[in-house]
């Protein structure tokens, strides 16, 4: 059976389940639908034996994935078009003033996924750095569009062992007037303590993932840019 609440997974358990919110997490923490497909990326991602070019394509279809999901929590407008044979379609379209924001390295090897669902899309980088003293993280540099307060931002990072740098890249999106709940963090792999972290820090900041478990797979940006 798989786990229905945050504690198992800190147990050493798997939260995989993407139906609902995760009780124990709080209900802005959304989880890919669990799949074949899913489980398959995230076990390519995960074989030491998986080559340099499998790794970076394998992992460009599941931030694909993540991405596609992230962009349904950014909120939509009806509206209505003429379509070549002169009939009225009723859809919808994204609200004006969206933006990704990388956070840099392992953050960049996202922004082509979000490129490619929305092509003409601002996106900034932040570059946070740890203390090798106090370990206490710290922004080194944010680039961001002069409007970023007026927007919602996909923030985009893909592992999180600690929480510790996402947690100050939002201080620094809110220093620059981004309210909490226009922030959404797409990210591909998660453990039950950044959850912990994040979530009790930022409790109004949407969260999706694609898996919940206790061992990330810290070597992601080595491998996907080829320098480990």
């Amino acid at each position: 059976m798989k786990p229905e609440n945050g504690e198992n997974a800190e147990n050493g358990e798997i939260l995989t389940n993407g139906d609902s919110h995760i009780e124990g997490f709080g209900k802005n923490l959304l989880i890919l639908k669990a799949n074949d497909q899913i489980k398959e990326l995230q076990t390519i991602i995960r074989d030491k034996t998986t080559t340099r070019s499998d790794f970076k394509f394998y992992a460009d279809r599941l931030i694909r994935l993540v991405i596609e999901e992230s962009l349904n929590q950014l909120p939509y407008s009806e509206c209505s078009v003429v379509t070549p044979t002169g009939a009225i379609y009723d859809g919808l379209r994204y609200r004006s003033g969206n933006c990704g924001v990388s956070i840099v390295r392992s953050g960049e090897a996202m922004e082509q996924g979000l490129r490619e669902c929305c092509r003409s899309i601002r996106i900034g980088k932040i570059l946070i750095e740890s203390d090798n003293e106090t370990h206490e993280a710290k922004c080194i540099y944010a680039r961001f569009p002069e409007d970023i307060a007026q927007r919602m931002v996909l923030l985009m990072y893909p592992i999180m062992s600690t929480g510790n740098t996402v947690v100050k890249a939002v201080e620094v999106l809110k220093d620059h007037g981004v309210a909490e709940d226009y922030i959404i963090l797409s990210n591909l792999f998660c453990t039950p303590q950044a959850a912990h972290v994040v979530t009790q820090a930022f409790p109004n900041m949407k969260i999706l993932t694609s898996e919940i478990h206790p061992h990330a797979p810290n070597h992601f940006g080595q491998r996907y840019f080829g320098t480990d």
